[in-house]
């Protein structure tokens, strides 16, 4: 027996991406209620200049993490307001944090971003 996964088709018989199988774009089909609860959040996350800023520079940091230390010195804001953005990110499940002695370093979770990506891509033509 192949150990080989059988590509999803659609009714056209074009081979289905694995970001249509999970979730329906905008504009495919209107959200359901969950999925707009669900996904509500996470914009309402992104929606600040701030914390758009500090996702942008945890996702494109070599290495594919950042202390909190170098992060705090690019905003002309306290660290206590930086690690509340830093927070809200969090509970999105944008990003995911581990503190190592007395700094946190943040990570990207891209099954987040990806996931939003499929939401607001357009459906192949």
């Amino acid at each position: 027996m192949s150990k080989q996964e059988l590509p999803l088709v659609s009714a056209d018989g074009a081979e289905v991406g694995a970001a249509e199988r999970c979730c329906p774009t905008l504009l495919a089909a209107p959200l359901d209620e969950d999925q707009a609860a669900e996904l509500a959040p996470v914009f309402k996350a992104l929606g600040d200049p701030v914390r758009l800023r500090l996702l942008s520079m945890i996702a494109s940091r070599a290495g594919g993490e950042v202390c909190v230390c170098d992060l705090t010195p690019a905003f002309a804001l306290s660290q206590p307001t930086i690690s509340h953005h830093l927070k809200l990110l969090r509970q999105a499940g944008l990003i995911a944090s581990e503190r190592r002695g007395t700094w946190v370093y943040y990570r990207l979770l891209p099954a987040a971003t990806d996931r939003l990506a499929a939401v607001l891509t357009r459906p192949a033509s």
